[in-house]
């Protein structure tokens, strides 16, 4: 697997012609400009959380400018672009840190986080000094917080007579969408399916033309991004609890006053609590408007999806970067 530095980043964003005129300029020249990318919508929970919480706590000393839908850096670019100084913030996943650090896809792994407090427990673990420092380090990048996702479910387009998924053996051979990375498409493959990077921008017209045959994700997604109107069912599978990481500029960081540090810091984890506990009851109250569009709901054989999941790591290139007994603490912080 390819591991990227700082200095490959920076070549990277300067051949793709990115540069700091990408950004729009601040309105207040008193004020500095915090500028985020995110390949969600304006209604995303976590777009929500950083206008919504994040913006008004530091106001005071920086405006805040995003673009959205992946309008200002493509998904998968944005790390990139912060580390060539073209960019601020980002929602960065774990499946896009482990293109860079191999080692972050211990935290993209099916079935390892068990719910959304036992990720925070983690992320603020020493265990996480060294992946945090690592990240700083070489490229550029300070995470923050850590935000909820929500749990990763398996969409299709199919009907129950015609795919009925119960084990990962159901999924062979299916055109599963998974994001590009080497983590994803693992993961992708561990549950059984064939998986297809895609855009997440492409992911709704795929499903309607039929270029795929499903996608995984949470249930506010499936809402927020209206897949149910392309969709027939969603099995349970619960096959990863999925995060972000608030990931900020560590050149930026570094610029301001310690005062000003705090400040960020917590709105960053002001931010991601929102975010979270909005995610939390979206979840717990999406499914019946789900069935409601006509997309039958169901819970597999959880079991044989996470004893399948996890055998396809023992041994693999992923399992090996990993460092020695991280994955032992990270169980120990379960319930």
């Amino acid at each position: 697997m390819l591991k990227f530095t700082r200095r490959a980043a920076i070549a990277s964003v300067a051949a793709l012609g990115l540069t700091a005129s990408a950004i729009p300029a601040t309105a207040d020249s008193h004020k500095m400009t915090f500028t985020l990318a995110t390949s969600g919508s304006e209604t995303d929970q976590r777009s929500v959380a950083m206008a919504d919480v994040f913006a008004p706590m530091v106001a005071e000393f920086a405006d805040y400018q995003v673009g959205y839908n992946g309008t200002l850096f493509a998904q998968g670019t944005e790390l990139e672009a912060i580390a060539g100084g073209n960019l601020t913030m980002s929602i960065a996943s774990a499946q896009e840190l482990a293109q860079f650090f191999p080692e972050f896809s211990i935290f993209a792994t099916g079935y390892v986080h068990q719910d959304a407090a036992h990720q925070v427990r983690v992320f603020n673990d020493p265990l996480m000094d060294p992946f945090k420092k690592t990240v700083e380090d070489e490229l550029g990048v300070k995470l923050l917080s850590v935000m909820y996702l929500g749990r990763r479910h398996v969409n299709l387009r199919q009907t129950r007579d015609e795919l009925d998924v119960q084990t990962p053996a159901d999924l062979a051979g299916v055109n599963l969408r998974m994001p590009g990375t080497d983590a994803w498409q693992f993961l992708g493959s561990a549950l059984g399916a064939s998986p297809t990077p895609l855009a997440f921008s492409e992911v709704y017209t795929s499903l309607s033309s039929g270029a795929i045959d499903g996608q995984d994700n949470p249930l506010p997604t499936v809402v927020d991004q209206k897949f149910y109107e392309v969709t027939k069912q969603i099995a349970l599978t619960s096959h990863l609890v999925d995060l972000n990481y608030i990931a900020f500029s560590k050149e930026i960081w570094d610029s301001l006053a310690p005062d000003q540090q705090l400040v960020v810091q917590r709105a960053a984890d002001a931010a991601a609590a929102y975010g979270r506990l909005k995610q939390l009851d979206k979840e717990n109250n999406l499914a019946d408007f789900i069935r409601s569009q006509g997309v039958e709901i169901y819970t597999p054989d959880l079991e044989a999806f996470r004893t399948h999941v996890q055998a396809q790591y023992v041994g693999s290139e992923a399992a090996e970067s990993w460092p020695e007994g991280v994955l032992d603490k990270i169980n120990a912080l379960g319930n």
